[in-house]
């Protein structure tokens, strides 16, 4: 077998592991399909996704005129939930799908989002009865 032989079955194993791969992670894996409730609800998941590749091979057994090649890929893929984007009556809100923060910093940053909210409904109430 010719050393354009070797190299193609190495790249052919390669090329099969990454196809897999390529199947298994697209967009919708890392934000996926909407999902919309009776009460006008929208649901859209969001994960974080991680993977790994590795390929390896040898030539063994060099005779005259045959060599024999042996070789292995493997590939794993890890889709983990990290939050929803719930949307109802055109505001957004991040809902994480985690453990509850720890530290008060973790806190501050989990209120951010709720204290701003308040805020922009204490200005329109103010600019709705004309005191802004």
């Amino acid at each position: 077998m010719d050393n354009n032989a070797k190299k193609t079955q190495l790249g052919d194993l390669m090329e099969n592991s990454m196809s897999k791969i390529r199947e298994m992670v697209d967009s919708n894996t890392i934000i996926g399909q909407p999902i919309t409730t009776a009460d006008g609800v929208t649901l859209i998941p969001v994960s974080r996704l991680s993977f790994g590749f590795g390929c390896g091979g040898g030539d063994y057994g060099k005779q005259a005129g045959a060599s024999h090649f042996g070789g292995g890929s493997t590939a794993g893929v890890r889709v983990e939930p990290v939050a929803f984007l719930v949307i109802k009556d055109g505001i957004t809100r991040v809902l994480p799908v985690a453990m509850p923060a720890m530290t008060t910093a973790d806190r501050v940053i989990e209120m951010v989002p709720q204290v701003m909210d308040r805020v922009e409904n204490f200005i329109d109430k103010k600019k709705a009865t004309g005191e802004l």
